[in-house]
């Protein structure tokens, strides 16, 4: 029978892996004293002090932080609060984690990789630049529209999003379009010209990257 595990955090990923784990892991509030293994889905700066009081049976899901002796767990997805399918979602993993969590992960769907502690920082600074900054960006361009009284129909960014993305899964590099891919400089600086200040530079960084 596998080895039952509890999860320390009910914020959205706590609440989702619980979930989705079932029987096998117990949800806590991260004050409760569980025994056997631990798995702490709680905010980076609560992890060094709860780590400590479970020696040897803790393991995290910090993508940056990585603590000398303590495992890391990374699922490279976002959390909602509630079970999904993550078949195929990388899982980084840095130390020995305990086979009875790991498995549980691979169980769910998700791949292991290792990820060597010092490259935990780039890592997650490349998961920032691919999920936040991307959200940021596209709830941005609605606001900028809405403020001058251009509300979009339907799911507004969000089909152009998902094509963009599919057409990078499909076809890498060539899979972006646009103006800076084509080079148009009048478009460019035309659609620049039109933002506010605070995204001006932005728009012309990002696109020359």
């Amino acid at each position: 029978m596998a080895e039952r595990f509890s999860i320390l955090g009910r914020g959205r990923a706590g609440r989702a892996l619980a979930e989705a784990f079932g029987g096998m892991a117990h949800l806590l509030p991260r004050d409760a004293e569980p025994e056997g293994l631990v798995l702490l889905a709680v905010p980076d700066d609560a992890i060094p002090d709860l780590a400590t009081r479970f020696p040897g049976r803790c393991t995290h899901l910090s993508g940056s932080l990585h603590l000398e002796g303590v495992p890391c767990l990374h699922p490279l997805t976002s959390f909602d609060g509630h079970a999904a399918d993550w078949t195929g979602t990388p899982l980084a993993v840095t130390g020995d984690a305990p086979p009875a969590i790991l498995e549980a992960f691979r169980a769910l769907g998700f791949l292991p990789f290792d990820l060597p502690a010092e490259l935990k920082p780039l890592y997650h600074a490349c998961a920032v630049l691919s999920s936040g900054h991307p959200a940021t960006l596209w709830l941005g361009a609605t606001r900028l529209l809405v403020d001058r009284g251009v509300t979009l129909p339907g799911r507004g960014f969000l089909p152009l999003a998902e094509a963009t993305l599919r057409n990078i899964e499909a076809q890498g590099e060539a899979g972006r379009t646009g103006p800076f891919v084509r080079g148009d400089e009048c478009t460019i600086q035309r659609d620049a010209e039109a933002l506010p200040p605070e995204w001006h530079d932005l728009f012309l960084k990002l696109g020359r990257l």
